[in-house]
Formats: C-alpha cells, sequence, structure tokens
C-alpha cells in the first residue's frame, strides 16, 4: 500500500511561526496559532483514523506542539494588555507611549 503525506504540513509551521511576532502586537497572534492548531489538530484525527495510509505525522506533531506554544503566548500577552488598559486606562497609557517616543526624539 502506497502512503500519502498529511497535506497541511508546511501551513501548520507557517501560521504558527507568523503568529509569534504578532505577539508584540498585544497579543493578536492567537489568531493565526488558534488556525494552526485547529489544522493540525484535524490532520491528526485524519492520521489515526487510517494509520498506515500516511507517513508525515511526526511534522503534524511538531506543529501542533508550535502552534500551541505560540497560542499561550499570545493569550498571555493579550490577558497581560487587557489587564494594563483596565488598571491603567487607555489614556493614561497613552500618555506614557507618546512620553516614550518623546524621549527617543532626544
Amino acid at each position: 500500500m502506497e502512503t500519502k503525506k498529511l497535506q497541511y504540513a508546511p501551513l501548520i509551521y507557517i501560521l504558527a511561526i507568523i503568529g509569534l511576532p504578532l505577539c508584540c502586537c498585544a497579543g493578536l497572534g492567537f489568531i493565526p496559532a488558534g488556525i494552526a492548531f485547529y489544522m493540525a489538530q484535524t490532520e491528526l484525527k485524519k492520521y489515526y483514523l487510517d494509520p498506515d495510509a500516511y507517513d508525515n505525522q511526526d511534522t503534524i506533531y511538531t506543529g501542533k506542539i508550535v502552534a500551541l506554544v505560540v497560542l499561550v503566548l499570545n493569550l498571555l500577552y493579550l490577558a497581560y494588555t487587557v489587564y494594563q488598559i483596565y488598571t491603567i486606562g487607555w489614556d493614561n497609557l497613552m500618555e506614557q507611549s507618546r512620553q516614550i517616543m518623546e524621549q527617543y526624539e532626544q
């Protein structure tokens, strides 16, 4: 019997890695990381239904782990950002960022 490859392995890696730098944008990288994690889950379900038909399940496992780590980092940073906005307030946060920008201009 000829084995096939699970088809979304590169896309899972790409989405997970795109989610990492988006962590710096208020934790918005949880969107591509969540999509990558979901895609890895569905690909592994296909593998579990017929393990003999596929041969690249290890790449899907690795992509799932990378997506999960990036997803957790993004969710933690998103929670931190929401906490800062709630405790400090949006106006004070913008004032602090304006002051930091003025210090860098000098």
